[in-house]
């Protein structure tokens, strides 16, 4: 209890430092949609009725471009950006965002710091990560009335499991599926895709069914192609499958083998005018019973192990949000954690050798 209690009192601190140096306002800029109403009501409505600053959420199509758009020009109008992780660790390397403090971040309830609450690769230097989502197997329960798919294996079985495939256009999520496909495990994809024999198999296991794909790009684009019946299993983020099962009522189902494990994260702008306020915002979002909250209005899972205890229920009252979760131990046990660093080293040329497979060349 006194180590809470002590805890509660630095957040505190922090608060009212931040509010003292600077009171706002402050902007928040988010990819839009669903998440971003989904921060709105867990973070940022609940941070200005508890501190006075006033917060705005801005929709943006594209955060990190914004974002360095905006330092670059010297002329910056939001003081936290949501970005990928991948984009974390480009805009931190070019001087493009603030580091932040891990102190500043509130500890778990039993008073474990946060350093050692959040999951792995959820903090960085510069960012702190706001949920958990996934790229996973979804399915239309009315095109396998018998048996159902289970694995990563059965979704290249176009046999037993007839119809028409659904992937993302990209070979980030595209090349590790198909190695995990053809039996690689999930903690040596990225060990085997750094090698060329390892990105020659993973070609080679997409060309199994490659004239058996829809090719999407969108990610509003795969539960329509399997309402559609256009295809009766996809690749697709679990917040949209969520919302065609839950708020749709659409005959879908998800298989969790497999799922590619990605984070969004908050950062600062490198001279944001509200630095002080935007670290206060991030300290308060970063509170283990709100990134639980968060999980109340999208199928995101919290970065901070402590807040998966606290998830109940949607915002409807009654769906049951932790087995929608990629953060539910079950559903993570067999998943892949993305790995930014690759990408970031490697995407230019695997992103060309995609497309000139795609092309037929």
């Amino acid at each position: 209890m006194t180590r809470r209690l002590i805890a509660g009192t630095a957040l505190a601190l922090i608060f009212g430092v931040a509010a003292q140096a600077q009171d706002g306002p402050i902007n928040i800029t988010t990819y839009g949609g669903a998440f971003g109403a989904a921060v709105n009501e867990a973070f940022v409505k609940p941070f200005t009725a508890e501190t006075g600053v006033q917060a705005t959420m801005v929709d943006n199509d594209n955060p990190p471009a914004t974002l360095k758009a905006q330092v670059e020009a010297g002329n910056i109008t939001s003081d936290v950006f949501d970005v990928e992780q991948s984009d974390v660790l480009r805009l931190c390397d070019e001087g493009l965002i603030e580091p932040i403090d891990p102190s500043i971040l509130p500890a778990a309830a039993d008073g474990t710091p946060a350093e050692d609450d959040y999951l792995p690769q959820a903090l960085h230097e510069c960012a702190t990560a706001i949920m958990v989502w996934s790229t996973v197997i979804a399915y239309n329960t009315e095109a396998f009335p018998d048996a159902a798919p289970t694995t990563v294996a059965d979704f290249f079985d176009t046999k037993t499991f007839p119809g028409k495939r659904g992937i993302i256009k990209r070979p980030k999520y595209a090349l590790e599926f198909a190695l995990l496909g053809d039996g690689v495990p999930a903690d040596e994809v990225y060990d085997v895709l750094s090698t060329p024999e390892g990105v020659d198999r993973a070609f080679a296991k997409l060309d199994s069914i490659k004239d058996q794909v829809v090719w999407w790009e969108a990610g509003a684009q795969a539960p329509q192609l399997l309402a559609d019946k256009e295809v009766s299993m996809t690749l697709a983020y679990n917040g949209r499958i969520f919302d065609a099962i839950v708020d749709e009522g659409k005959p879908f189902a998800f298989v969790w083998d497999g799922a590619n494990l990605d984070m969004d994260y908050w950062v600062v702008p490198m001279g944001a005018p509200n630095r002080d306020v935007a670290m206060q915002f991030i300290a308060f979002a970063s509170d283990p019973a709100r990134q639980a909250d968060l999980s109340k209005y999208i199928a995101y899972g919290p970065p901070r192990e402590s807040a998966s205890a606290s998830v109940g229920t949607y915002k409807d009252g009654t769906t049951e949000m932790a087995p929608y979760l990629p953060t539910t131990p079950e559903n993570a046990e067999r998943a892949v954690v993305n790995d930014a660093g690759f990408w970031a080293d490697h995407d230019t040329e695997l992103t060309e050798r995609f497309n000139s497979w795609l092309a037929g060349a």
